[in-house]
């Protein structure tokens, strides 16, 4: 009898149906399936001198994660067939109020309604959000910069520690002494779940794209800050790293300046009598004028200092501008000793008129004197003198008279040229040639030094 109940039993053991368990179970042994408000309306600890600790962990382009503990719910997971984690809906347990300070715009993101929780107690919500919020960005090295942007996560209604006074009163033999000494007490501790260097690597991983930008680094700092010397709040500010792409601007920008400003050096050789030089360099300072507007669209309005490719395309412009002043100068100097020789020639013709009237008199007279000295009365005392006059001055001679005046009348006209070009007409022509070329050296030197200092200056 006794070695059948024992088969019995031992059969018995062999049939019985392992043990099921679900979801629901766990809740219901947490007493979260019924209208419980101690889950939801206060901070979950059992004392209220303990803190609660939120960690928190955000990767770029990624999932805001926020993780703390519920001191009010824990099970065994033996008891539950080995269930360690169930997703409930966020609304039945207390969250965190946190927020970001930089946030400009509400987030319009899907959110997520469910929360994870594990059988110690730990409470994780993942939430996607997309955030638009302010940056002081500093453009001085545009487009070779490098931005730096806080999200700085706090809470509102919990501190990190709260200082209040506590009376204590001694007794003595004579007197009573009361002394308010502090004690604290912490409510909320912000502890970032990813250091700066795994922030940074799991961020890396999860950019597809980062367009204009090049993402660089994620660090992670905890601040506190006091109000009213009471409250201790603390935060943690997630610092972006990003450096800008500058090809675009480069090819599309800085580089027409440069071709431009090469433009402008090789309008040097343009000879100074003519018009083009005038018209040429006008041109390229339109041009270079129209990537000013551009700069005012694409160049960021916000910053502090004066960015370097405003300070670059302003100073180019203003060397351009000032070659054009030079070349103005030097058309002037050149049409004013044009018009000098032109006057200094037609006094030479003048002058020479003159001579040639006086000539033409000198000879008339000449023979009116003749003429008379043979109708006085000392004809027969003049007659000798005459016809011995006559007698030495041959047919032939008149003719070598005359190409001597007329080399005289050449030889003069060339030397009062000679004298002209040593005047004001020759002087202007002198100091426009010196200022030319002296220009030429300063704006070579000028433009070559403000470059270097320039790129050097993007490049540090």
């Amino acid at each position: 009898m006794q070695a059948a109940v024992l088969l019995l039993l031992v059969f018995t053991d062999a049939v019985t149906l392992k043990k099921v368990c679900s979801y629901q179970d766990v809740l219901d042994h947490l007493n979260l399936t019924t209208d419980n408000n101690v889950f939801r309306l206060t901070r979950p600890v059992l004392d209220h001198t303990q803190p609660t600790t939120v960690e928190l962990d955000i990767i770029l382009f990624a999932i805001l994660s926020v993780r703390w503990n519920n001191h009010r719910i824990s099970w065994d997971p033996e008891e539950f067939c080995g269930i360690t984690k169930v997703s409930v809906p966020q609304d039945i347990l207390w969250k965190p109020d946190l927020f970001i300070y930089e946030m400009i715009q509400k987030d319009e993101s899907p959110m997520n309604t469910y929360v994870d929780v594990t059988y110690d107690g730990h409470v994780t919500s993942d939430q996607d959000v997309k955030l638009v919020s302010t940056c002081k960005m500093d453009v001085h090295k545009f487009p070779f910069d490098t931005q730096s942007c806080n999200i700085t996560i706090g809470s509102a209604n919990y501190c990190g520690e709260r200082e209040r006074p506590f009376w204590l009163t001694y007794t003595f033999t004579f007197s009573t002494c009361f002394h308010p000494p502090l004690t604290s007490a912490k409510e909320m501790r912000l502890v970032p779940f990813s250091n700066s260097s795994r922030a940074t690597q799991f961020s890396r991983e999860m950019i597809k794209t980062q367009g204009e930008w090049e993402f660089l680094q994620l660090s992670v700092t905890r601040t506190n800050f006091s109000i009213h010397d009471s409250q201790i709040w603390e935060n943690l500010i997630y610092t972006f790293t990003m450096k800008r792409r500058p090809l675009l601007y480069v090819i599309n920008f800085l580089l027409p300046i440069v071709f431009f400003l090469t433009l402008d050096l090789a309008s040097f050789f343009i000879a100074d009598h003519r018009g083009e030089k005038l018209g040429f360099k006008v041109t390229v300072l339109l041009a270079i004028s129209v990537l000013l507007l551009i700069l005012n669209d694409i160049l960021p309005s916000m910053s502090n200092k004066t960015p370097l490719i405003a300070t670059y395309c302003i100073v180019i412009f203003a060397l351009m501008l000032l070659s054009l002043l030079e070349t103005i100068l030097v058309t002037y100097l050149l049409d004013k000793s044009s018009q000098e020789k032109l006057r200094v020639m037609k006094n030479c013709e003048d002058k020479q008129g003159r001579d040639d009237r006086k000539t033409d008199q000198a000879k008339r007279s000449c023979c009116s004197c003749i003429c008379k000295a043979s109708g006085d009365d000392h004809q027969g005392e003049v007659n000798p003198v005459a016809e011995e006059v006559n007698t030495n001055i041959q047919p032939g001679d008149g003719g070598v008279l005359m190409l001597i005046l007329e080399q005289q009348k050449e030889l003069q006209k060339t030397l009062n040229l000679h004298l002209g070009c040593r005047g004001e007409s020759c002087k202007l022509m002198l100091l426009a040639a010196r200022i030319n070329k002296a220009f030429f050296f300063f704006y070579i030197a000028a433009v070559s030094v403000f470059l270097l200092l320039i790129f050097a200056e993007w490049s540090s």
